[in-house]
């Protein structure tokens, strides 16, 4: 029976051991390293909720962080990556180990000095991840719970692109700069037209829905059907929502540095009419 032998205790929670399969690996699980000492065997099937770090760069990072982060914490965060491998039934990108944990202890420090941090994306966020946004509630509910620490709302938006980045297994960095991007087409869109859309309608779902998948589409280099002859007839019938939607599509080409398909512009300006069309009815 296959089993781990333990080469150093680091805590409670986390131990570095030599694995049959894949070397040298830090182990996380809840009590894991309790009443364990170098050379001790451990039976892996006697294991539940366990995590292992195999990417060599994962392992140093952890390691660094562990001695910084309270034991209570990285037992909940495990207890928090449990649940959301659970829902999404989905193996989950193993830097989550690292940014989760690394994200949430200076969230708390924060919170414990009383200093606040503005999420600028907060309804954008959850619209764009329905999904992760309850997964992330939940996460910030278990800590509320377990630490006594409230982190607020602002915080579940900031843990939910972090559940996004590690189901999908890209960097945390370009799902936030999604998020920001789409805020920041919104913002054009609403000085441009001169209007402010309601965060609660169906209008500012449909719009971010769209630049949802829009944005998806332009990062797989999927090409939608050109459709020229609506295309010329929305250029000659609404002109001025017409060059909007080329001034966003180009806003998109700069920040995702790939090509937006020209039909991307109709679809923009059809959306774009009906928005116009919901505030004046």
């Amino acid at each position: 029976m296959k089993s781990l032998r333990v080469a150093k205790v680091l805590n409670n929670n986390v131990i570095i051991a030599r694995h049959p399969e894949h070397g040298e690996v830090v182990v996380i699980g809840k009590g894991i390293g309790f009443n364990r000492k170098s050379g001790d065997s451990i039976l892996l099937d006697a294991i539940e909720k366990m995590f292992i770090l195999t990417d060599q760069m994962e392992q140093e990072q952890y390691k660094q962080l562990v001695p910084q982060i309270d034991e209570q914490l990285i037992e909940v965060i495990g207890e928090i990556i449990s649940y959301i491998s659970r829902k999404t039934q989905s193996e989950l990108n193993e830097h989550i180990h690292i940014a989760l944990t690394d994200h949430l202890a200076f969230a708390i420090k924060r919170a414990e000095q009383d200093i606040a941090f503005h999420n600028p994306f907060l309804y954008e966020t959850k619209e764009i991840y329905p999904l992760e946004f309850e997964l992330a509630e939940y996460a910030i509910d278990l800590i509320h719970k377990k630490l006594g620490v409230d982190l607020g709302e602002d915080e579940i938006g900031f843990v939910a692109l972090h559940i996004n980045s590690a189901i999908t297994n890209r960097h945390i960095s370009e799902v936030r700069g999604h998020a920001q991007l789409i805020a920041d087409l919104v913002a054009i869109i609403e000085q441009e037209l001169q209007i402010s859309i309601s965060r609660n309608s169906l209008d500012y779902s449909r719009l971010l829905t769209h630049l949802r998948f829009a944005i998806e589409r332009v990062r797989r280099g999927e090409c939608i059907g050109e459709i020229e002859r609506l295309d010329a007839l929305l250029q000659q019938e609404y002109p001025s929502l017409y060059i909007l939607a080329t001034r966003l599509t180009e806003a998109m080409e700069q920040r995702l540095h790939k090509p937006v398909f020209h039909a991307e512009v109709s679809y923009l300006t059809m959306h774009l009419h009906r928005i116009v069309a919901s505030q004046t009815s």
